[in-house]
C-alpha cells in the first residue's frame, strides 16, 4: 500500500457505476479513509472548505464549514439508518447558521431525497447530490479552486480507463469515471468493477464503495506475455470480436492515458530522436526530425482514437453481423483472478467481455477496511 495514492470510491447510481478518485491530499485524516465519503470531501475542500465526517443520530455525517460562519451538512438517512451503508436510498443537505440577536439555529435544506422530499425522484444518486450541493455553493460565492490533478490521481484514472470505464464530467473538480451508458446488465457491471479493483489493489490505490459489485474472493497471479504476443493477442481479439466491448478493450491498450501502446511508442521515437541528435550529419538531422514528426503524430491519433474508443464503449451492443458466433467462441485462458472468474461466472454476457489484456501480479497491497456508516442532519 502506498500512503500517498489517491482513493478510488466505487458507486452506484440507479442503473450506473461510477468511480470517485479523491486525492490523497484529500484526505488528512487517516481514519477517514476508511469512510465511504472520499468523494464527498474531496468536492467540498477543492472549494477550500474545512470538512469533517463525524458520528450523527445513528450513521456517519459529512460536516462543512462555510466562510459565512454557517456549516453544511451532508447525511444519509438516521432514524432508522440505512439498510444499505455503503450506498443510502437518499441524503439529505442542511445548512445551519445563527440567527441574530436571538441565539438559535436556522436550518436551510438545499437537498432532500429521502421519500417524501422533493428530490426524492433522486433517490441516492450521488451525481445529483453534488449537483445541488455546487449550484448552493455557487450562490453562496464558494468557488471552486484550481486544482491540478495529481501524478496519483492521474495513475487511477489511466487504470480505470483500461479496466473499461470512461472520463464522466462530475460536478465541481471531482475526478470521476463511470461504466458505458449501455451496460446495465448488475452481474457485467461487477465483472468489470472487479478487474478494476484488481488492478488497482495490485497499484496499491486505496479502495472503498459499494460491496455489492465484488465477489469476496482473492488475488492470484497470472503469466506474462511478450509485447508483442499481446499485441498480436489483440489484434485476434478485433478480428474475431462479436461486441463493441471486444474492439474496445483493444483500443484501450492503444490509447490508455500515460502508458498506453501509442503513447509508449511516441516515446520511444522521442527518445531515440534525442538520442540521435549527437551524429550531427546531415542525414542524421533528417532522421531525427522525421521520428519527432512521427512521435507527434501518434500522440495526435492516440486522442483522436480515445474519442473513437468512449464513443464505441458506449454503444456497448454486439455486431449486427456476428453475434451469433458470440456464443460459440471459448474465454480465454489463465487471464483472469478467481475475483475475475467469480465475477464471470454470473454475468450473461460474460463470452463478449474482453478483459484487460494485462493484469497485475499479486500485489501485498491490502485494502482498506469496509467505512463505518454516516449520519444526518440534527433536529431531523
Amino acid at each position: 500500500m502506498h500512503p500517498d495514492n489517491a482513493l478510488v470510491t466505487f458507486t452506484q447510481d440507479g442503473s450506473h457505476v461510477f468511480a470517485w478518485i479523491s486525492a490523497a491530499s484529500a484526505l488528512p485524516a487517516a481514519s477517514e479513509q476508511h469512510h465511504r465519503y472520499g468523494y464527498l470531501t474531496a468536492a467540498l475542500r477543492q472549494r477550500g472548505l474545512e470538512c469533517t465526517v463525524e458520528w450523527g443520530l445513528s450513521d456517519y455525517i459529512v460536516h462543512a464549514e462555510l466562510p459565512d460562519g454557517s456549516s453544511l451538512i451532508i447525511s444519509p438517512p438516521q432514524e432508522p439508518a440505512s439498510e444499505h451503508p455503503e450506498t443510502p436510498e437518499s441524503w439529505i443537505v442542511t445548512r445551519h447558521r445563527s440567527a441574530e440577536p436571538a441565539v438559535y439555529e436556522v436550518y436551510e435544506v438545499i437537498y432532500d431525497s429521502e421519500p417524501d422530499g422533493p428530490d426524492a425522484r433522486h433517490g441516492g444518486s450521488v451525481p445529483d447530490l453534488l449537483d445541488a450541493v455546487e449550484a448552493r455553493l455557487d450562490q453562496l460565492g464558494v468557488r471552486p479552486q484550481v486544482q491540478e490533478r495529481s501524478a496519483e490521481e492521474r495513475a487511477a484514472g489511466a487504470v480505470l480507463y483500461r479496466a473499461g470505464f470512461i472520463p464522466s464530467v462530475a460536478p465541481g473538480s471531482v475526478h470521476a469515471y463511470r461504466l458505458p451508458l449501455a451496460m446495465t446488465d448488475s452481474a457485467e457491471q461487477r465483472l468489470v468493477v472487479t478487474g478494476a479493483f484488481d488492478m488497482l489493489q495490485g497499484e496499491g490505490f486505496i479502495l472503498a464503495g459499494d460491496p455489492d459489485l465484488l465477489p469476496p474472493e482473492p488475488l492470484h497471479a497470472q503469466a506474462d506475455m511478450s509485447l508483442g504476443d499481446r499485441l498480436e493477442h489483440l489484434a485476434q481479439t478485433v478480428r474475431a470480436a462479436t461486441h463493441t466491448n471486444e474492439v474496445a478493450a483493444a483500443l484501450t491498450e492503444l490509447t490508455a492515458p500515460g502508458d498506453g501502446v501509442l503513447q509508449r511508442v511516441a516515446e520511444i521515437l522521442d527518445a531515440t530522436a534525442g538520442w540521435w541528435e549527437g551524429f550531427g550529419d546531415t542525414a542524421d538531422h533528417r532522421h531525427v526530425k522525421h521520428l519527432s514528426l512521427i512521435a507527434a503524430d501518434l500522440n495526435s491519433h492516440a486522442i483522436r482514437l480515445q474519442a473513437i474508443r468512449n464513443d464505441l464503449a458506449d454503444r456497448h451492443t454486439s455486431h449486427p453481423n456476428k453475434a451469433q458466433a458470440a456464443a460459440e467462441r471459448p474465454l480465454p485462458q489463465a487471464t483472469a483472478s478467481t475475483r475475475m472468474n467469480a465475477a464471470r461466472s454470473s454475468s450473461p454476457t460474460a463470452g463478449k467481455q474482453a478483459l484487460p489484456a494485462v493484469l497485475p501480479t499479486e500485489s501485498s497491497a491490502h485494502t482498506a477496511p469496509p467505512p463505518p456508516r454516516p449520519p444526518s442532519a440534527p433536529g431531523r
